[in-house]
């Protein structure tokens, strides 16, 4: 794997962790593999997609095992027929 792309993914894994010093560590590499500002942004936006998707998800089952009435109707159910990214 190429160096920018290893830096997106970290990028990625570390906004999808909320782990600001990680990020911090691998922005701080961007620049020198030639990264910019809106790939960056792109791989931090995709990271939240999922961990969005992901939040969603557990709070529906979380709903349905305990009996909890439906998922907040705020919140799209998430099915198998549909990923939890997009």
């Amino acid at each position: 794997m190429d160096d920018r792309t290893s830096i997106l993914i970290s990028l990625g894994a570390a906004t999808a962790a909320n782990c600001v010093p990680c990020f911090e560590h691998y922005f701080g590499k961007a620049d020198g593999v030639g990264l910019n500002s809106e790939e960056i942004q792109e791989a931090a936006d995709i990271a939240r997609q999922v961990k969005k998707g992901a939040d969603i998800n557990i709070r529906n089952r979380i709903s349905e095992l305990t009996g909890n009435g439906n998922p907040s109707a705020s919140q799209p159910k998430i099915t198998s027929e549909r990923s939890c990214c997009g």
